[in-house]
């Protein structure tokens, strides 16, 4: 293995390292983007959601989409091809001199109000699913630009290899929204109680209740959540719990 591709795949394994180590997104991005742009090197890197969701891109360097540029890529963005690609087609990593001559890229409305103030003559773009947003699924477009020469054949095996890694931990960290919870008011308080290890006798004097009416709530509970017994409803509970905490806005 060459000296350039050994460097190339020790930047792909930092990346690698961070996504096994991420639990949480919003401290996972902004990390990642400067090791994005090492592994698959370019002049600045922007990561969207899709079109429609609210969440504002984030860009390396900081800063970089003004809003006028954010204006005239809505305005004029739907006849760039790549741009169809990413958000539309199957989003695999590709060059944008795969899809178009250099002079079909100039001649576009965006060269002018979007691509060039951002010295973007060079691109390559790519999508992924990443999860959940508002209980509606999320897809992730990234976009590396070079104001030089082109990206390599080696740059898309790059992106392609780190991009089935970022969907599947964005999906981690960004699971669907659970079900509502078919569990009573006084189910879910029993569950709660439950949840942190109090005995039947406890929740009972907790709440004010038999021990007798504590086991019913519970039976009805281990039906509704489908579990056999007292740690997979504990367990279950808790999977709730967390996920509805991640969730709320």
């Amino acid at each position: 293995m060459s000296a350039a591709a050994e460097a190339g795949l020790r930047r792909i394994l930092a990346v690698v390292d961070l996504l096994i180590d991420a639990v949480d997104e919003d401290t996972l991005v902004p990390a990642l983007l400067p090791l994005l742009l090492g592994a698959v090197p370019g002049d600045s890197i922007i990561w969207a959601p899709r079109a429609g969701c609210a969440d504002r891109p984030l860009t390396l360097p900081a800063g970089l989409l003004t809003q006028d540029i954010r204006d005239a890529f809505a305005r004029e963005s739907a006849a760039d091809s790549l741009v169809a690609h990413t958000t539309l087609g199957p989003g695999t990593p590709m060059r944008r001199s795969t899809l178009q001559t250099r002079g079909e890229f100039h001649a576009l409305a965006a060269y002018a109000d979007v691509y060039r103030p951002l010295h973007a003559e060079q691109q390559l773009a790519m999508s992924f699913p990443a999860g959940y947003a508002a209980g509606v699924p999320r897809k992730v477009c990234v976009a590396i630009s070079r104001s030089g020469g082109d990206f390599s054949d080696d740059d898309v095996a790059a992106a392609a290899l780190l991009r089935t890694r970022l969907s599947h931990v964005l999906n981690r960290l960004a699971p669907p929204v659970p079900p509502p919870s078919p569990v009573t008011r006084r189910e879910s308080a029993v569950l709660a109680l439950l949840a942190r290890g109090l005995t039947n006798q406890q929740i009972a004097r907790r709440l004010a209740i038999s021990p007798r009416t504590v086991d019913k709530h519970l039976e009805h509970a281990y039906a509704k959540l489908q579990v056999g017994g007292r740690v997979e409803a504990a367990n279950a509970w808790l999977t709730r719990e967390r996920a509805a905490v991640r969730l709320a806005p």
